[in-house]
């Protein structure tokens, strides 16, 4: 049996440092912190920390709301998933994945964009 991407990123607890660095820098960015002001924050990080063990080959089920609907009234645009992506694609390459893999989790998420990006 094949190492699963998740295996490769080190399981749930190195995801779940990825994606506390990840948060931190989509913070950070003015561009994009204020889709994020009415959030509970430690919520959203535990759910992206399921949704990522699950994207990645994790034995977990991603259970959230569909993306089209969690994203609908945001009006992101093309822009803002590019530097979004971009947060992603830093922290784990401050975790020394792979540019490989790194690039297998970025075009993972890239599949969803169509229902992320909701901007006419």
């Amino acid at each position: 049996m094949s190492e699963t991407l998740y295996d490769r990123l080190g399981g749930r607890d190195a995801i779940a440092a990825v994606v506390e660095s990840f948060y931190d820098r989509v913070l950070d960015d003015d561009r994009i912190a204020h889709f994020f002001e009415d959030t509970d924050m430690s919520a959203l990080r535990a759910h992206q920390t399921t949704f990522l063990a699950s994207v990645t080959g994790g034995p977990v089920e991603y259970d959230g709301a569909d993306l089209s609907s969690a994203h609908a009234d945001l009006d992101i645009d093309g822009r803002d998933f590019e530097i979004v992506a971009r947060h992603l694609d830093e922290a784990l390459a401050e975790f020394d994945v792979s540019a490989d893999d790194r690039e297998e989790v970025v075009a993972a998420i890239a599949e969803l964009e169509s229902a992320i990006v909701t901007a006419e």
